[in-house]
C-alpha cells in the first residue's frame, strides 16, 4: 500500500525528497544528502542539528529538549532528530549544523587546526629586463623572483620567450619547490582544484577555489565501468581475462572525470587549464583501474595490493583535463580491498582522536570496517556482495525514480517510493526494511525462513497474513505492491531467496566487525560509537540494521550517521597539504586484518548467518 508522499526542500542547497508523513527530518535530510552534526546519537541533548522550518507543518519529540530559545523557536527553529514532518515543508540548514561545517573547524586538543594550505601557490612577479649592467641569465632572474625552484626542461625550454612576450611579467605556479606553469599577468588569486569520491557505483567530483576555500560546483556521473560489472571482483576477473581490458576500464573512469571536470569548470566558469590539483579517493580497484594499475593480483588469496603510500601523478599522464602541470593525489592504502577511501574516512572522521573505543562502517558491495580502539586502529573488509544495492534480489533495483526505500508494517504495509510514483522494485533499504520487520511480527524466523499464512502468529493483523504466498515449491514470499498498485504491472515481492542473500550480507559484515573486536579485547557494548560512512549509510534505519544483525546491539544513540566521508575526506585533502600527511600517517599506523586468512572468520560467519532474537531501544 502506497501511502501519499510529502515534498520536503531543504535551502539552500534546494534540494528536495519526497517523504511518508511522519518522517523524522534528520532522516529527510539524510535522504537529500545532508548530513547533519550528531554527536549526541540523535537523542536531541547536543543541540547540534538546528534548522529553520521556513514553512510546513511539524511536531517535535520532547518539546526542543532545552537547546533552543522561545524566540528561536517563534521563528520555526528545531532540532531535526526531534521533529517530525507532517506535510510539505520548506527547511532552511544553517552551515553550523551540516557534518562538513564540523570538520572544517574542528580544533584539537594539541592546539592543532585545519587551514587553507593548499599543494601549490602562485606568486605575480615583475622582472627588470637584462642590460649592460645586469647580465643574469633568464632562469637566475627568475628564481631571484619567485625562489630556489626546480625546473624541468621543458619549462626551461620556454621559459625565455614567455618573458620576453609577457613584457617580463607573469604568474609562476609552484608546488614543493617544483615550478609546475608559467601564466601571463597576475592570475595569483585563481586558484582551483578538484576533489573526487571514485565510487564502484558512482563518480562524483567538487570544484573549489583554492585561494579561499569556497565550493564552486559538484557534479556526478555512474560511474560507466558498470557495464564489465556491478562489483569489482567482475571488474578485477575481466582483466585477469583479457590484459586489453586495463585500458579499456582505465579509459572509461578517466573519460567519467573528464566529464565531471568540464561540467563543473563550465558552471564555475573556470577554464580547465587553471585546475592545479586534483584529489582522488576510492576503494582499492577503482583508485588502481584510474591509475591504470593491474589489480588482477586482488583477484586471487592472499589479495595484494598494487601500492599502499600515496602517488602523486601527473594529470597529463593519466589524460585527465586539466593544467599539463597538474598533479593527481591518490590517497594510500591499507591492505587487500581497504583502500583509499577508508582512509579518506578515517581523516574525515578523524578517527585515532577518540578517546574510547570507536568503530567506522561503511557498507556497500565491499564493506570496509574500522575500529580505533585501546591507542590502535585495525581494518579489515568483507565481502558483503550487492544485495545492499539492490542487485540479485528480485525485484531489486538501484536507489532510482521508482525504488521503494522505506517500507513499515502498521495493520498494513505501508511504503515510500523515491520520486514519489508507482513502484517498480525495491532498493537495499527497503530490503533492510522488509526483513526487520518481518522478524518483529514474527512471519520470518531466526533461520531466515519466511512462514506460510498458517505457521504465523494468530495476532497477526489480517492483510499482512494475506500477503504471504506460497509457491508451488514450497517455499513463502512476503507481497510488497500487488499488480495494480505497481508501474510494471508486476507485482513486487520479497522473496525467500532474497532474504538468503540478506543473511550472506549482513553475516559478512557482522563477523568481519566480531573478528576486529575479537582482536582489539573490545565488547561491543564498551563500543562509544558506530560512524556510519558512505551513501547507503545515509538512509538505513538504525533500528532495522541492529534488528537484522548488520550493526552491533548497542544503543542507538552511540550510532552516528557521518556522509559520504570518502568525499569530505577527499576535499580536506585538497584544501590542505596538512592533511595528506595526517591521512599518510593514520594509514600507515592502521593495522591490516585479511579475513581470508584469519581461522575464525567462517565460524563467525555461519554464527552471523543466525538473525539475532531481540533488539534494544527503538530509533529511526
Amino acid at each position: 500500500m502506497k501511502t501519499q508522499e510529502i515534498k520536503v526542500t531543504f535551502q539552500p542547497s534546494g534540494r528536495t525528497v519526497y517523504v511518508l508523513p511522519g518522517t523524522r527530518m534528520l532522516e529527510a535530510a539524510g535522504r537529500a544528502g545532508i548530513i547533519l552534526q550528531t554527536p549526541c546519537g540523535g537523542q536531541g541533548t547536543c543541540g547540534k542539528c538546528r534548522v529553520r522550518v521556513v514553512s510546513g507543518e511539524f511536531t517535535a519529540q520532547n518539546g526542543h529538549a532545552g537547546n533552543i530559545s522561545a524566540r528561536q523557536v517563534k521563528q520555526g527553529h528545531c532540532l531535526a532528530c526531534q521533529a517530525t514532518i507532517l506535510s510539505a515543508a520548506v527547511i532552511d540548514v544553517p552551515p553550523e549544523s551540516m557534518f562538513e561545517h564540523q570538520q572544517q573547524i574542528l580544533e584539537f586538543d594539541t592546539g592543532e587546526r585545519g587551514g587553507l594550505n593548499p599543494a601549490f601557490s602562485k606568486i605575480f612577479f615583475e622582472l627588470p629586463p637584462p642590460s649592460i649592467t645586469d647580465t643574469r641569465a633568464d632562469l637566475a632572474r627568475l628564481r631571484d623572483a619567485v625562489g630556489a625552484v626546480h625546473m624541468a626542461p621543458e619549462f626551461v625550454k620556454m621559459i625565455p620567450g614567455f618573458l620576453r612576450r609577457n613584457g617580463w611579467k607573469g604568474t609562476a605556479v609552484l608546488s614543493d619547490g617544483v615550478l609546475m606553469g608559467l601564466e601571463p599577468g597576475n592570475t595569483a588569486r585563481r586558484m582551483f582544484g578538484t576533489a573526487f569520491d571514485i565510487g564502484t557505483t558512482t563518480v562524483v567530483g567538487t570544484l573549489f577555489d583554492l585561494s579561499d576555500g569556497r565550493e564552486l560546483a559538484v557534479s556526478s556521473r555512474l560511474n560507466p565501468q558498470i557495464a564489465h560489472g556491478d562489483d569489482v571482483i567482475s571488474r578485477i576477473m575481466r582483466v585477469r581475462a583479457d590484459a586489453a581490458a586495463l585500458d579499456e576500464l582505465q579509459d572509461l573512469i578517466i573519460g567519467a572525470v573528464n566529464q565531471i571536470i568540464v561540467a563543473m569548470a563550465q558552471h564555475a566558469g573556470v577554464a580547465v587549464q587553471e585546475i592545479y590539483d586534483i584529489t582522488l579517493a576510492g576503494n582499492s580497484t577503482m583508485q588502481q583501474l584510474l591509475c591504470g594499475y593491474d589489480p588482477s593480483a586482488l583477484g586471487e588469496v592472499p589479495f595484494i595490493q598494487a601500492f599502499d603510500r600515496a602517488q602523486v601523478i601527473s594529470a597529463s599522464r593519466l589524460g585527465i583535463n586539466a593544467n599539463l602541470g597538474a598533479q593527481v593525489y591518490v590517497f594510500s592504502q591499507i591492505g587487500s580491498f581497504v583502500g583509499g577511501d577508508t582512509v579518506s574516512g578515517m581523516l574525515a572522521s578523524r578517527l585515532d582522536k577518540w578517546d574510547k573505543p570507536v568503530l567506522l562502517v561503511d557498507i556497500g558491495t565491499n564493506g570496509e570496517i574500522v575500529l580505533a580502539a585501546n591507542g590502535q586502529m585495525r581494518a579489515t573488509s568483507a565481502a558483503a556482495g550487492p544485495a545492499f544495492e539492490g542487485a540479485r534480489i528480485t525485484n531489486g533495483m538501484r536507489a532510482t525514480a521508482g525504488a521503494i526505500d522505506k517500507v513499515l508494517f502498521k495493520d498494513d504495509v505501508v511504503l515510500n517510493v523515491i520520486g514519489d510514483v508507482k513502484p517498480v522494485g525495491l532498493c537495499g533499504t527497503a530490503v533492510i526494511d522488509a526483513v526487520a520487520e518481518l522478524l518483529r511480527t514474527e512471519i520470518l524466523d531466526s533461520t531466515g525462513r519466511i512462514q506460510s499464512a498458517g505457521d504465523v502468529p494468530a495476532r497477526l493483523p489480517a492483510a499482512l497474513r494475506r500477503r504471504l504466498v506460497t509457491a508451488a515449491n514450497g517455499e513463502t514470499n512476503f507481497l510488497l505492491a500487488d499488480a495494480a498498485e505497481t508501474g510494471t504491472g508486476e507485482p513486487v515481492y520479497l522473496w525467500q531467496k532474497d532474504v538468503r542473500e540478506v543473511q550472506l550480507a549482513t553475516g559478512a559484515i557482522r563477523a568481519a566487525i566480531q573478528i576486529l573486536l575479537q582482536r582489539s579485547g573490545v565488547a561491543a557494548e564498551d563500543l562509544d560509537a558506530v560512524l556510519l560512512a558512505g551513501a547507503f549509510g545515509n538512509f538505513i534505519r538504525r533500528n532495522n540494521a541492529r534488528r537484522i544483525g548488520l550493526l552491533p546491539m548497542i544503543p542507538c544513540k552511540r550510532i552516528r550517521f557521518i556522509g559520504n566521508a570518502a568525499s569530505l575526506g577527499a576535499k580536506m585533502a585538497l584544501l590542505s597539504s596538512d592533511e595528506r600527511r595526517y591521512a599518510e600517517k593514520l594509514a600507515a599506523a592502521c593495522e591490516h586484518v585479511d579475513l581470508s586468512l584469519d581461522p575464525e572468520f567462517q565460524n563467525e560467519f555461519a554464527m552471523a548467518m543466525m538473525f539475532p532474537d531481540t533488539s534494544l531501544d527503538h530509533c529511526e
